[in-house]
């Protein structure tokens, strides 16, 4: 464990202090419970001892006892000081990385996997975009009358996009579209976009990520950053049977992020916002069950892209750029030729049992025992980047934009969008 997590970035050393800090909590809980063990046998004696009426002996094993229960309150108190200290260290120490996943410093040492583009199955080349693709979106999306970021940012301030009209339709015609592929296997929920404290530790944001999350510091509550926060927690502190696994469960919601760290960078437009809708694919399953798990996630967050004709490519993370509760991530980047950048619009990962532990969801195994599930999700997709993609790649010398067909039905037939002017 101290190899795989040095993997990571975390020091042995920090482990070594962990370990002594679990000993020391085991000596103090052992020695709380022997004293507590003493004070109890001492009270029964005295009881007896004034049934008895033997008062002199009852006095002096209650004031006896009564020391010991001081002792035993202070050493409680230190081992719960302990205790509590470990626990916080536990909490950041991250998931173990798979032994396929590359070690690196950052995300300059992800590893491409493949890309994908129209016609490619055909021979064609990379695609070449002509310069009225190459509009940001922000420009496009302004002169469309479809994106409104003055008014979003008066509403509720910067990084706070508002879509309007065509653009507004877009996001929800996205949604329906992956919620509408995604129905026959994965069980459409729709959850709260608000959490408690121990529901967002679960899945590892908390308290590693307090910084990136909004609180609601009065009511205790959260809100989400994407809806596995929810869908971890649905079976917390539940068993289940084998047999009903994987369960395979779908949410669309609104995701909120501080992006704390982005001030300044990548914020124009909506590359990087406060809140954003998604579409959530999640699997409990068992140990056995995570690889095909994830690859299904993975195929159907490709087939999404496929189907809207977007450029993209796969990128294996490397230790430096994992998150803090994946064994194994793969994101999926579709190319903006307004902002000639690749952008995230997914993260497949396999958390193998590091969520469940913290969630305390397990199963029955035929044999009886019990074991903790493993979590694996991913995004099908992520709509703000989506939207900035398809404006910006389907953007006509005319300044229109013509939407991919598979979305005609979800905006009533009215594939383009023509500017306002028009």
């Amino acid at each position: 464990m101290k190899a795989a997590l040095a993997r990571r970035g975390v020091s042995s050393a920090t482990m070594d202090e962990i370990i002594a800090m679990d000993v020391e909590h085991r000596e103090l809980l052992q020695e709380a419970e022997r004293l507590r063990a003493e004070v109890k046998f001492l009270s029964r004696v005295v009881g007896e001892a004034r049934r008895d009426k033997d008062t002199q002996t009852a006095e002096t094993l209650s004031e006896k006892s009564r020391a010991l229960g001081e002792e035993e309150r202070t050493a409680t108190e230190a081992m719960e000081l302990v205790g509590t200290k470990l626990h916080d260290e536990l909490l950041m120490i991250p998931n173990l990385p798979d032994p396929d996943v590359p070690d690196g410093v950052d995300e300059h040492d992800n590893v491409e996997l493949r890309r994908w583009w129209p016609g490619m199955d055909e021979g064609q080349p990379f695609p070449e975009f002509a310069d009225h693709q190459k509009v940001p979106h922000w420009d496009a999306g302004l002169e469309l009358g479809i994106l409104d970021l003055e008014s979003g940012a008066r509403i509720a301030g910067s990084m706070f996009p508002l879509f309007r009209g065509a653009g507004s339709r877009l996001i929800r015609s996205l949604s329906a579209l992956s919620l509408d592929r995604n129905a026959v296997d994965y069980e459409e929920i729709h959850p709260p976009t608000f959490a408690l404290t121990a529901t967002m530790m679960s899945t590892g944001h908390l308290p590693k990520s307090v910084d990136e999350m909004y609180g609601i510091e009065r009511d205790g509550l959260w809100a989400i950053p994407t809806a596995e926060v929810p869908l971890t927690s649905m079976h917390a502190d539940q068993i289940l049977d084998e047999a009903s696994l994987p369960i395979r469960l779908c949410a669309e919601t609104a995701c909120f992020r501080r992006e704390a760290g982005a001030a300044g960078r990548d914020t124009r437009g909506v590359l990087r916002v406060h809140e954003f809708d998604k579409v959530e694919l999640f699997a409990y399953c068992t140990p056995e069950q995570g690889p095909a798990a994830f690859d299904d996630i993975l195929a159907r967050a490709e087939s999404l892209l496929q189907e809207l004709g977007l450029t993209y490519r796969l990128l294996l993370l490397c230790t430096g750029d994992l998150g803090t509760s994946s064994a194994r991530t793969i994101d999926l980047e579709v190319f903006s030729p307004g902002v000639d950048r690749w952008l995230e619009v997914s993260s497949v990962s396999w958390f193998r049992d590091y969520q469940a532990r913290r969630a305390h969801v397990r199963y029955r195994t035929s044999e009886g025992t019990t074991a903790l599930v493993h979590t694996v999700n991913g995004s099908a997709l992520g709509w703000a980047r989506i939207w900035a993609a398809l404006v910006e790649t389907y953007r006509q010398s005319d300044r229109s934009v013509v939407l991919p067909e598979v979305l005609a039905p979800y905006m009533g037939d009215a594939r383009t969008i023509r500017p306002k002017s028009s």
